[in-house]
């Protein structure tokens, strides 16, 4: 296989879907300068990353069995690989055993938004620890994202994340970045529309006027809408309490 294929299809499933360059590529991701071994994906990673946005299964357990095996070294190790999955699991188990220290690694890695599927967490990791650098990169990150709507990054879970910091810490957070995510909502659904337009002139290549017709009158009344729920959140905080008073 091509080299650069080869690349492209370990980038992919890392989590690397979409290379982007943003404000933040100054900033230093933490990165190992080794890769992880297959009996320490098997124990950390692979029983874990696809169960802990889950608020009720065996993995609760299983973590519970390991909490004194779960160290700085490892969490250090799973956030310092390039992969959605071991990220994750890093952050989640950091916040565990409260490494504070490693806040700033899991919001560089927020900020710079590297892989997919990992923003959610380290966004529900700063609800968790709740103080003012944790805020801090939940505002930061949608100071700027909010303003790029072509990215369809972790906006919608960062706000849902303000709303329920707002709700308990009685501030008003999610007023302030309101009218740029109304602004990128209406943004994205112009994009939409642009891409529709697009979509349509392949089908009338390919199918006709009238099935080109047809797909814009179906597609144009469609308007993306985002309902800001804030329940996901809230019981995740929940486990993630008795995760921590168990561990200590």
């Amino acid at each position: 296989m091509n080299e650069d294929l080869q690349n492209e299809i370990n980038l992919h499933s890392a989590g690397a879907t979409v290379r982007h360059q943003s404000d933040f590529d100054h900033l230093k991701s933490h990165k190992n300068e080794f890769d992880l071994d297959q009996e320490f994906i098997n124990k950390w990673v692979l029983p874990f990353y696809m169960k802990i946005r889950n608020t009720s299964d065996s993995w609760i357990e299983e973590v519970k069995q390991l909490k004194d095996e779960i160290t700085e070294e490892v969490t250090s190790a799973l956030l310092g690989d390039f992969n959605w999955r071991t990220r994750t699991v890093g952050a989640y188990f950091s916040a565990i055993k409260n490494y504070e220290n490693q806040i700033d690694t899991i919001g560089v890695h927020l900020l710079k938004s590297e892989v997919c599927y990992a923003g959610d967490v380290y966004a529900l990791v700063f609800a968790f620890y709740n103080n003012e650098k944790t805020l801090d990169y939940l505002n930061t990150y949608l100071d700027y994202y909010l303003q790029k709507p072509q990215l369809y990054f972790d906006q919608e879970r960062v706000m849902e994340t303000v709303v329920y910091l707002d709700t308990i810490n009685g501030t008003h957070n999610f007023a302030k970045h309101l009218t740029q995510w109304e602004k990128m909502l209406e943004n994205r659904n112009q994009l939409s529309k642009i891409r529709n337009i697009q979509t349509a002139g392949i089908i009338e290549q390919q199918e006709g006027k009238t099935k080109a017709e047809e797909f814009l009158a179906a597609t144009n009344n469609f308007k993306s809408k985002y309902n800001l729920d804030t329940e996901w959140i809230t019981e995740q905080i929940q486990l993630l309490n008795e995760l921590r008073e168990y561990g200590r």
